[in-house]
């Protein structure tokens, strides 16, 4: 028999993606929708990853702050610091860079979670016994993830903006006031909704891949390792690809 070609088994894989969301859409609208479990599930993706966003933010806007500040201050433009570090983390470097760290960890969390689970055949046993292991496992984790994941970003800005304080004043010294309303000052809505967009798109990619490798993986314990492996691979590309589409989309939108 002919082994299928590498552009017939791609055109496959997508398929099984589109089905997959399909079966995902149509899940969200049923009656019964567990709530319980997509509690669980938010504590577990948010507060359960707090603390490495928390720490990545800081170093972020504190690094970002001093590798800026010796350039800016040959041109006499130092007092551009707080403007420019909030600029670039709430536009562009907070967003993609949480959306990375969230799908090396959440991603991959939920590859193996749900991996383990089909190669001991718990959904086998959950759909025998007439539960619904898309609602209970698949859409649970999907909608966490699109909910949490802005909201870890938000919190990585924040962090950031007092990291870049701490930057600032560890060669020199500007008050807390002067730095936070020199940071807000250069900061309006417009450049607010897109990173939101951004990071809602994250979330779903992040929970759609986690779910989808580790729902279809291969019987066999190697296959665990796999769906986590290729869950934060797959993630990844896919952030860096939706950001490059979303700033295209809402720069000509938003800044038109």
């Amino acid at each position: 028999m002919k082994k299928p070609s590498s552009f017939n088994l791609l055109l496959q894989e997508i398929g099984d993606q589109v089905q997959f969301i399909g079966n995902f859409t149509r899940n969200i609208f049923k009656n019964g929708f567990e709530w319980n479990e997509f509690i669980r599930q938010c504590y577990l993706i948010g507060y359960k990853s707090v603390g490495i966003v928390v720490l990545t933010g800081f170093i972020l806007g504190f690094v970002l702050t001093l590798q800026s500040l010796p350039t800016l201050k040959e041109f006499g433009a130092q007092n551009y610091v707080p403007s420019m570090v909030s600029i670039s983390v709430i536009r562009e470097i907070g967003p993609v860079i949480i959306g990375l760290i969230c799908a090396g960890k959440i991603a991959s969390s939920i590859g193996a979670e749900l991996g383990s689970m089909n190669v001991t055949e718990q959904i086998d046993a959950m759909e025998v016994s007439g539960a619904n292991p898309v609602q209970y496992l698949v859409v649970t984790r999907i909608l966490a993830c699109t909910l949490m994941v802005p909201i870890l970003t938000l919190l990585a800005d924040t962090v950031a903006l007092a990291g870049g304080y701490a930057g600032t004043n560890l060669s020199g010294h500007m008050s807390a006031t002067l730095y936070f309303t020199k940071s807000f000052q250069t900061v309006v809505f417009s450049d607010l909704f897109p990173p939101l967009i951004k990071t809602i798109l994250f979330g779903f990619a992040i929970g759609f891949v986690g779910c989808y490798k580790g729902f279809n993986s291969n019987k066999g314990t190697e296959s665990v390792g796999i769906a986590a492996n290729t869950s934060v691979v797959t993630a990844s590309i896919w952030i860096i690809v939706l950001d490059a589409i979303t700033v295209q989309i809402t720069n000509s939108i938003v800044y038109s």
